[in-house]
């Protein structure tokens, strides 16, 4: 396993992929086709729902917020300034219509909101809700829309839209007896460990000690491998304000590396001690950061640089494909006004680059944790769902590539 310390992150940037992309390359032009194309013009860029007076917000860029069918859109409104109490919400994309699948829900902000997501294949939504101070996981039923309450004092992240496995964990300001990593099944409600603080500490007792000056750690914000075999997440301590259950500071915790595990063999794969934004590829071999690279966790987590590309970028996902990644981000290095953002889509091979949007996103929900774009392709590739503050409602978008 390789581990890849802070000061070692810049030097440890060497270009490993020139087979890579030349092998890529070489299939693609067989093909004729650049993957880039359809999103050079054309695009129709709007809004998911038209009804005005409310936030309507995307979870986050690890999750989409289409239906595996590409039939609905799921979105948690709210008509608070500060976005953080409202509906869960399923749009039909057809009709329009819309229905509300859960209400009253209390977020720890609107920036990931209730993280709700699809699973079971499109049958039933995961959310989480706080109440009282203490926090509860539910899966809704579609057909019935029976909400069930299925796990305490833990939290939900995200999982696979195509099974019924769900990663919880608990707080990370406080998670009490619940510092493990935990998964959850949507139909049954069988809870269980699937990595112990105990494994974590077995493999990076020196990192946690020193990262986290000895205080106790918990495993924090799991995310499933498309293919249900790995996971990453990173660690957290409780902070001065956390220790008071006031979640809503940048103070409640800390939280710092980006860890991988296999889940069968609970063994670790790759560990960097520093977190970005990292998501995984669909190969569940990779995992694309924050400045245009990949993880190679098949090769100890050599990176493999996506080259050509301007600095533009913040929170990336990789297109189903595998061809093609989006990413949201500041468009200085794109030419755009300061402090703006933008979605952008790229090649996952380099040097082809497009921006799709570009907006003010100063404004939005009032939320003490900013909300982002968060951008992320849909199912079948043809689609981007990304958040917008440009007026004072935070707004759900989506950006359909052309014919």
């Amino acid at each position: 396993m390789k581990h890849v310390g802070s000061f070692e992150q810049g030097a440890f940037r060497r270009i490993v992929t020139a087979t890579f992309l030349a092998v890529a390359a070489l299939g693609l032009a067989a093909e004729g086709a650049e993957p880039i194309a359809p999103w050079r013009a054309g695009v129709k860029v709007h809004p998911v729902s038209n009804q005005p007076g409310r936030h309507t917000i995307h979870t986050y860029y690890l999750t989409c917020p289409e239906s595996p069918d590409g039939s609905r859109v799921l979105f948690f409104a709210a008509t608070t300034p500060e976005g953080e109490h409202g509906d869960l919400v399923v749009l039909d994309r057809a009709s329009g219509r819309e229905t509300v699948i859960a209400r009253g829900i209390d977020t720890e902000d609107a920036h990931r909101a209730a993280c709700q997501q699809w699973i079971s294949g499109g049958r039933r939504i995961a959310y989480h809700d706080v109440k009282a101070g203490r926090w509860s996981v539910h899966v809704v039923d579609l057909e019935t829309l029976a909400d069930r309450k299925l796990a305490e004092d833990r939290q939900l992240c995200f999982g696979r839209a195509s099974d019924d496995w769900l990663p919880i964990y608990g707080c990370h300001w406080k998670p009490g007896e619940h510092r493990d990593l935990e998964l959850l099944n949507a139909a049954t409600g069988e809870i269980r460990t699937a990595l112990s603080i105990t494994d974590v500490e077995r493999d990076h007792g020196p990192w946690l000690a020193k990262e986290f000056t000895g205080q106790p750690t918990s495993i924090f914000f799991p995310n499933i491998s498309p293919d249900g075999k790995r996971v990453f997440f990173k660690m957290a301590s409780p902070g001065r304000d956390g220790a008071a259950n006031l979640f809503k500071s940048e103070n409640a915790s800390h939280r710092q590396g980006l860890l991988v595990y296999d889940l069968e063999s609970r063994r670790p794969l790759f560990m960097s001690e520093k977190w970005a934004h990292p998501a995984w590829a669909p190969d569940s071999r990779r995992i694309i950061e924050r400045g245009h690279f990949f993880y190679d966790l098949e090769n100890g987590g050599d990176v493999i640089q996506m080259p050509g590309l301007p600095a533009m970028s913040n929170h990336p996902s990789v297109a189903p494909s595998g061809q093609l990644f989006v990413t949201d981000g500041l468009l200085d290095s794109v030419g755009g006004p300061r402090g703006h953002w933008g979605i952008a889509v790229g090649d996952t091979r380099g040097h082809q680059f497009q921006v799709l949007h570009r907006f003010d996103n100063s404004k939005g929900a009032t939320t003490w944790r900013k909300n982002h774009p968060h951008p992320i392709f849909s199912p079948d590739n043809r689609r981007i769902y990304f958040n917008v503050n440009e007026t004072n409602w935070t707004q759900l978008y989506v950006a359909e590539a052309s014919d």
